[in-house]
Protein backbone atom coordinates (compact mmCIF):
# COMPACT_ATOMS: atom_id res chain seq x y z
CA UNK A 1 0.00 0.00 0.00
CA UNK A 2 2.48 2.60 0.88
CA UNK A 3 2.29 5.99 1.97
CA UNK A 4 0.94 5.48 5.27
CA UNK A 5 2.12 8.08 7.86
CA UNK A 6 3.63 6.59 10.64
CA UNK A 7 3.76 8.63 14.81
CA UNK A 8 6.66 7.29 16.81
CA UNK A 9 9.04 8.84 19.18
CA UNK A 10 11.43 11.43 17.71
CA UNK A 11 15.61 9.94 17.82
CA UNK A 12 18.85 11.78 17.80
CA UNK A 13 18.61 10.27 13.91
CA UNK A 14 15.80 12.67 13.27
CA UNK A 15 17.62 16.19 14.48
CA UNK A 16 18.83 17.54 11.15
CA UNK A 17 15.32 16.47 9.40
CA UNK A 18 13.49 18.31 12.15
CA UNK A 19 15.56 21.38 11.78
CA UNK A 20 14.66 21.44 8.21
CA UNK A 21 11.13 21.10 8.86
CA UNK A 22 11.25 23.94 11.60
CA UNK A 23 12.81 26.24 9.56
CA UNK A 24 10.50 25.56 6.11
CA UNK A 25 7.13 25.45 8.01
CA UNK A 26 8.88 28.93 9.91
CA UNK A 27 9.31 30.70 6.53
CA UNK A 28 5.83 29.73 5.04
CA UNK A 29 3.81 30.29 7.90
CA UNK A 30 5.84 33.83 9.16
CA UNK A 31 6.73 35.69 6.22
CA UNK A 32 5.14 38.97 6.53
CA UNK A 33 4.52 38.60 9.91
CA UNK A 34 8.05 37.82 11.13
CA UNK A 35 10.93 39.63 9.94
CA UNK A 36 13.15 36.81 8.29
CA UNK A 37 16.36 37.60 10.11
CA UNK A 38 14.49 37.11 13.44
CA UNK A 39 12.71 33.85 12.40
CA UNK A 40 16.62 32.83 11.41
CA UNK A 41 17.77 33.52 14.72
CA UNK A 42 14.72 31.95 16.97
CA UNK A 43 14.97 29.17 14.72
CA UNK A 44 19.03 28.29 15.30
CA UNK A 45 18.65 28.60 18.94
CA UNK A 46 15.48 26.79 19.35
CA UNK A 47 16.51 23.95 17.13
CA UNK A 48 20.09 23.78 17.79
CA UNK A 49 21.41 20.64 17.68
CA UNK A 50 21.58 20.48 22.00
CA UNK A 51 18.38 21.92 21.91
CA UNK A 52 16.99 19.19 20.64
CA UNK A 53 19.08 16.46 21.71
CA UNK A 54 17.44 17.74 25.46
CA UNK A 55 13.86 18.13 24.08
CA UNK A 56 13.83 14.50 22.67
CA UNK A 57 14.84 13.05 25.82
CA UNK A 58 13.10 15.16 28.29
CA UNK A 59 9.72 15.80 26.61
CA UNK A 60 7.34 14.19 24.53
CA UNK A 61 8.52 14.48 21.09
CA UNK A 62 6.63 12.55 18.22
CA UNK A 63 7.73 12.42 14.74
CA UNK A 64 5.26 12.07 11.72
CA UNK A 65 7.06 9.79 8.57
CA UNK A 66 6.41 8.61 5.11
CA UNK A 67 7.98 6.00 3.51
CA UNK A 68 10.48 6.52 6.18
CA UNK A 69 10.76 10.18 5.69
CA UNK A 70 10.03 12.53 8.72
CA UNK A 71 7.39 15.00 7.59
CA UNK A 72 6.37 16.51 10.44
CA UNK A 73 6.64 16.45 14.67
CA UNK A 74 4.45 17.71 17.82
CA UNK A 75 6.80 18.58 21.26
CA UNK A 76 4.54 18.09 24.57
CA UNK A 77 5.73 19.60 27.75
CA UNK A 78 4.63 17.72 30.74
CA UNK A 79 4.24 20.22 33.79
CA UNK A 80 2.90 19.14 37.20
CA UNK A 81 -0.94 20.04 35.91
CA UNK A 82 -1.08 19.99 32.74
CA UNK A 83 1.33 20.07 29.00
CA UNK A 84 2.43 22.68 26.69
CA UNK A 85 2.54 21.73 23.14
CA UNK A 86 5.34 23.73 22.18
CA UNK A 87 4.87 22.87 18.38
CA UNK A 88 3.13 20.95 15.63
CA UNK A 89 5.26 21.80 12.52
CA UNK A 90 4.63 19.65 9.03
CA UNK A 91 6.17 20.58 5.91
CA UNK A 92 3.83 22.30 3.63
CA UNK A 93 3.24 20.60 1.59
CA UNK A 94 2.26 17.70 3.82
CA UNK A 95 -0.32 19.66 5.49
CA UNK A 96 -4.27 19.35 5.49
CA UNK A 97 -4.34 16.05 5.09
CA UNK A 98 -4.79 15.18 8.69
CA UNK A 99 -1.17 14.67 9.65
CA UNK A 100 -1.60 17.28 12.64
CA UNK A 101 -4.47 16.06 13.79
CA UNK A 102 -2.77 12.07 14.05
CA UNK A 103 0.46 13.57 16.17
CA UNK A 104 -2.32 15.73 18.68
CA UNK A 105 -4.54 12.76 19.10
CA UNK A 106 -1.28 10.12 19.53
CA UNK A 107 -0.01 13.31 22.21
CA UNK A 108 -3.01 13.02 23.91
CA UNK A 109 -3.07 9.25 23.92
CA UNK A 110 0.72 9.35 25.56
CA UNK A 111 -0.11 12.07 28.01
CA UNK A 112 -2.76 9.79 29.54
CA UNK A 113 -3.68 11.63 32.78
CA UNK A 114 -3.35 15.43 31.80
CA UNK A 115 -6.42 17.54 32.00
CA UNK A 116 -5.33 20.05 30.25
CA UNK A 117 -2.87 21.43 27.01
CA UNK A 118 -2.33 24.65 26.60
CA UNK A 119 -0.95 26.04 23.16
CA UNK A 120 0.64 29.53 21.99
CA UNK A 121 -0.36 31.54 18.30
CA UNK A 122 1.19 33.90 17.03
CA UNK A 123 -2.03 36.53 15.81
CA UNK A 124 -1.76 36.54 12.02
CA UNK A 125 -1.10 32.64 11.74
CA UNK A 126 -4.88 32.11 10.61
CA UNK A 127 -4.08 27.93 9.28
CA UNK A 128 -2.12 27.85 13.02
CA UNK A 129 -5.47 29.00 15.15
CA UNK A 130 -8.06 27.45 12.80
CA UNK A 131 -6.42 24.14 13.61
CA UNK A 132 -6.47 24.50 17.07
CA UNK A 133 -10.46 26.00 17.53
CA UNK A 134 -11.22 22.95 15.25
CA UNK A 135 -9.70 20.69 17.60
CA UNK A 136 -11.43 22.36 20.76
CA UNK A 137 -8.86 24.66 22.07
CA UNK A 138 -10.53 27.78 23.48
CA UNK A 139 -9.05 31.22 23.67
CA UNK A 140 -7.57 31.84 27.32
CA UNK A 141 -5.73 34.84 26.93
CA UNK A 142 -3.94 37.96 24.06
CA UNK A 143 -0.49 38.53 25.23
CA UNK A 144 2.40 40.93 23.60
CA UNK A 145 5.85 38.85 23.52
CA UNK A 146 9.38 39.61 22.60
CA UNK A 147 11.31 38.02 20.11
CA UNK A 148 14.78 39.24 19.56
CA UNK A 149 13.76 42.68 19.50
CA UNK A 150 10.01 42.23 17.80
CA UNK A 151 7.22 42.29 19.41
CA UNK A 152 4.32 39.11 18.86
CA UNK A 153 0.76 39.29 19.39
CA UNK A 154 0.30 35.82 21.08
CA UNK A 155 -2.67 34.12 21.99
CA UNK A 156 -2.67 31.07 24.69
CA UNK A 157 -5.44 28.56 23.90
CA UNK A 158 -6.47 25.69 26.49
CA UNK A 159 -8.01 21.93 25.61
CA UNK A 160 -10.02 20.60 28.56
CA UNK A 161 -9.06 16.92 28.12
Amino acid sequence: MGNETVIRKATSEDIIELQKIAKETWHHTYEGLIPRDVQDQFIASAYSHENLEMRIIKSLFLVASVDNNVIGFANFFIKNTYANLGAIYIYPYAQGKGIGSNLLIRGIDELKNVPKIYVEVEAGNDVGETFYKAKGFQLVEEYDDEVYGHTLKTKRLVLNL
